[in-house]
């Protein structure tokens, strides 16, 4: 992980004035002072047409390009089954990019990332077309100097990730040399549960080694879980605190406002369970847990991760009932005041549909830092906003100094570390109000990143791709990692197979879920914090 709190941000040690804040500035010019440009590389994308290369790939290379972060000697190659040459490719991603990123287009950086974008027509279940890859790809090393190393980008379903790396190690494109490098990133789901999870690492490892593979996590992209380690390692107030003497638990929030949209087909297959927690919610808990690692070497972070995993207690099948909750959301309306439909009105859903919008989980690990500190995990579709938040509730101050005065409203100190919207950390704690009575109120110290550094357009991806092409797989998953995250839910996995839910939907599109998550806290004297809006609370 390259320099990651300044990558792309202006690096200072005190706010900026408003006139040099990095939005006001143009993004061409912020090459970073620490961050050296990616090296020589060709980025194949396998499914080039689909939505991620149009929504989120091909505009985090445009950031990257205006932050001067890409080479001259780079190129991107699409590769997909729609008919295409180089220019109608280039014209279709600049409508696509333009309309994405909105305010942050800029024609100059276009066309020179543009002009580095080619075009492959091609069935990727055909050997045919790994060949024709050989050659186009032999031609743009020469042409563009790129030195012969790949970026292999797999924007398909999981199911195409075994005739794709297959066929490429068929033709040799995954060969390593003293002098180049091949890679392959490839995104969620890895795996439907353990065995399959295995059954896939199983797969990718007949063609490539570990260190080849790059399963990717977009919300480890966001600057505020990469900053989870700064904000725990470089200040020296904070490490002192953070373990179960001081800690009384911790929240991790997930919650999603739309509905599964075109994905019903996908959900029913997998739910919110599978689709948020392992992938998701473990790896922020990984972060938020582990030891001290002996550096930001991404083998040490990530055999840390895997520590805090493997000490995490799975849930007996007794347990399930009483530690985990899971939800459906019905008809509702949405704080913008939309009427929505249910998610069992939702295409490729069965009416009668018992799969789970909302899944909320009560973890705890046994470890000499963590002891007897449950950490609480809820994600959910069609919730009242889009939010992702980590917040860290310390225990109470004893009482007995107070107790002549008006204490009735203290409530525990709490640390927020908000991941979206508005990336920042939150710490709210107790503080006299002024008058002659000794009264205590809340008061909320705010840092929002856009405030502090500037706004900088970002897609989550970024510094992802540009690791990638450093060869930095520290904010990306190992397969212990992927295998260890299915092992924890797996018990939840059976008993809710087993014990199909009977009081579905049971929560109101709009809302914060069923109101068994809010038990599930409330039983060991808890609250989920209230989230709070820019418009207000919610």
């Amino acid at each position: 992980m390259q320099a990651v709190d300044s990558r792309f941000l202006h690096n200072g040690p005190q706010p900026l004035p408003p006139e040099h804040r990095m939005s006001d500035v143009p993004l061409d010019r912020l090459t970073s002072e620490t961050a050296p440009p990616a090296p020589p590389n060709v980025m194949i994308i396998f499914g080039a047409g689909g939505d991620l290369t149009k929504r989120k790939l091909i505009p985090a290379l445009f950031h990257l390009c205006q932050g001067q972060l890409l080479p001259d000697t780079f190129a991107v190659v699409g590769l997909d089954r729609l008919e295409m040459d180089d220019t109608a490719f280039r014209t279709l991603m600049a409508q696509e990019v333009e309309k994405h990123l909105g305010a942050s287009w800029d024609r100059a950086t276009w066309d020179r990332l543009s002009e580095r974008l080619h075009y492959m027509q091609g069935n990727i279940k055909e050997e045919d077309t790994y060949v024709a890859l050989c050659e186009r790809l032999t031609r743009i090393d020469a042409e563009r100097d790129t030195e012969g190393n790949y970026l292999f980008y797999l924007a398909v379903p999981p199911s195409l990730f075994g005739d794709i790396t297959r066929h490429l190690g068929t033709v040799g494109l995954t060969a390593e040399t003293p002098d180049d490098w091949r890679r392959v990133i490839i995104e969620k789901p890895f795996g439907q549960d353990v065995q399959s999870a295995k059954a896939l690492n199983g797969l990718l490892h007949e063609t490539l080694d570990e260190e080849q593979i790059y399963r990717i996590d977009h919300y480890l992209g966001k600057e505020t879980v990469q900053n989870i380690m700064v904000f725990r390692f470089s200040n020296g107030f904070i490490e002192p605190l953070w373990n179960r003497q001081h800690i009384d638990h911790i929240q991790i929030t997930v919650a999603e406002s739309v509905g599964v949209e075109h994905r019903g087909e996908y959900y029913e297959q997998a739910g919110a369970l599978r689709d948020m927690i392992p992938n998701h919610l473990l790896v922020l808990l990984g972060f938020l847990a582990m030891e001290p690692p002996n550096s930001f070497d991404s083998e040490a972070v990530r055999d840390e991760i895997n520590k805090v995993l493997d000490a995490v207690c799975p849930l007996t099948h007794e347990q399930v009932l009483t530690n985990a909750v899971r939800g459906q959301y019905g008809e509702g309306i949405m704080p913008s005041g939309e009427k929505v439909p249910s998610y069992r009105s939702s295409t490729g859903v069965s009416p009668q549909s018992g799969r789970e919008t909302y899944a909320a989980l009560k973890l705890t690990m046994d470890t000499w830092r963590w002891a007897g500190v449950p950490f609480y995990l809820r994600t959910g579709k069609r919730l009242a906003a889009q939010y992702t938040e980590v917040v860290i509730q310390f225990k109470r101050a004893p009482k007995i100094m107070f107790k002549d005065a008006d204490v009735e409203q203290m409530t525990p100190d709490m640390l927020v570390l908000r991941i979206q919207p508005n990336e920042g950390i939150q710490m709210s704690f107790g503080a006299k109000i002024p008058g002659p009575q000794m009264r205590v109120g809340r008061v909320n110290m705010d840092f929002c990143y856009a405030d502090y550094f500037g706004n900088a357009p970002a897609t989550g991806y970024e510094t992802l791709i540009y690791d990638c092409m450093h060869g930095d797989a520290t904010l990306f998953k190992h397969a212990d990692t992927v295998e260890k995250g299915w092992e924890i839910v797996e018990s939840v996995m059976d008993v809710w197979t087993a014990l199909p839910a009977r009081d579905f939907p049971n929560y109101a599109a709009g809302t914060w879920g069923p109101a068994a998550a809010g038990r599930l806290l409330k039983n060991d004297g808890r609250l989920w914090r209230r989230i709070e809006m820019p418009q207000g609370r919610v």
